[in-house]
């Protein structure tokens, strides 16, 4: 059928590369828009707009990209940040999307076409409304000079996506700082209880947590395993977990294993990563992912240097930092 291909940067190989590009040349980029017309098949139409600039816009384009958009079978959106906005000297007091492209995203939203949008930025934005009304949301950061194969490659489901983010997305820039491994608080939220750590108007987690990412494919974790109720000293123990590949086609899954403290003599995250590992699974396939915790793995530094101290630790293996199968052992 017919694309719609949208946005400020779809034909601009510079904005490929991003800031940290050191001697590379925009020439040498795939643009999007060469990488969607490579993909698609000859008989599809794939037709283009730019609909505003990255900081500026008029009417008249936006109505041109909304026209393009009505045209079209699917829409793909790619806005975001210039590759010129991340890196060094380039702080920002707003995590939006900005000029007019909100405004263009949510007239692209309105025609009723399928929209799949692709945030090219160096930072996490705050696209809390793109998340509750896009169907399809891939962030493309940048890529470099093989960016516009690699992201049809993924839209197109030639390759099926299995990235994890790096960092926590937070709802709107006043939630910041917002990351996994926070301490903890002595008084957590508690939806009853008013004076407790909380927003009264947003809730506490993230957008979309530190290693979380979706696939193609679907992946269930269950069957969590410790090799032995307690480490002594020196020694190890084995946690593993079953992970099953529940979609109808195969996917690459990153495993994360993730261990707390909750009593040491200073406080603690409420999770830390510790190890990951990243398998491929057939349709219905599972497989035992095995991660050997050592006492290293339980130090952290305390009034005398690095200590592991006595007690409980809790572990998890679980795709992002939250959720995932959960186990205990002890540190004698």
């Amino acid at each position: 059928g017919t694309v719609a291909v949208i946005g400020p940067f779809i034909d601009d190989g510079d904005q490929m590369l991003g800031s940290w590009r050191a001697m590379g040349r925009g020439e040498d980029a795939v643009t999007i828009l060469q990488g969607i017309r490579a993909a698609v098949s000859p008989d599809t139409r794939v037709l283009h707009a730019a609909g505003t600039g990255i900081l500026e816009g008029i009417d008249d384009d936006l109505a041109a990209a909304v026209s393009t958009a009505r045209q079209a079978d699917v829409v793909l959106a790619f806005l975001g940040e210039s590759a010129h906005m991340s890196g060094e000297a380039q702080s920002r007091v707003s995590l939006e999307m900005q000029g007019r492209q909100p405004e263009l995203l949510k007239a692209l939203a309105a025609t009723g076409k399928p929209v799949v949008l692709v945030v090219k930025s160096g930072r996490p934005l705050t696209i809390d409304w793109a998340a509750e009304n896009v169907p399809a949301i891939v962030y493309g950061w940048f890529l470099g000079v093989e960016a516009g194969n690699a992201i049809a490659d993924v839209l197109f489901g030639d390759v099926a996506p299995s990235g994890k983010l790096p960092v926590s997305f937070p709802r709107s820039v006043g939630q910041i700082p917002v990351y996994y491994n926070h301490l903890r608080t002595g008084r957590p939220a508690t939806p009853t209880d008013k004076y407790t750590s909380k927003y009264i108007d947003s809730p506490n987690e993230p957008l979309w947590p530190f290693g979380y990412g979706l696939s193609y494919t679907t992946f269930r974790y269950d069957d969590l395993r410790v090799s032995a109720p307690a480490m002594s000293r020196g020694g190890t123990i084995t946690v593993s977990a079953a992970v099953t590949n529940t979609g109808g086609r195969a996917g690459e899954e990153i495993v994360q294993l993730y261990l707390a403290d909750p009593v040491a003599s200073v406080s603690r995250p409420v999770r830390e990563l510790k190890g990951f590992e990243r398998i491929a699974l057939r349709p219905g396939e599972t497989r035992r992912v095995s991660f050997i915790v050592t006492e290293d793995a339980l130090k952290f530094w305390g009034e005398e240097g690095w200590i592991a101290e006595p007690g409980t630790f809790r572990v998890w293996i679980a795709p992002s930092s939250v959720g995932g199968v959960e186990g205990r052992f002890e540190l004698k």
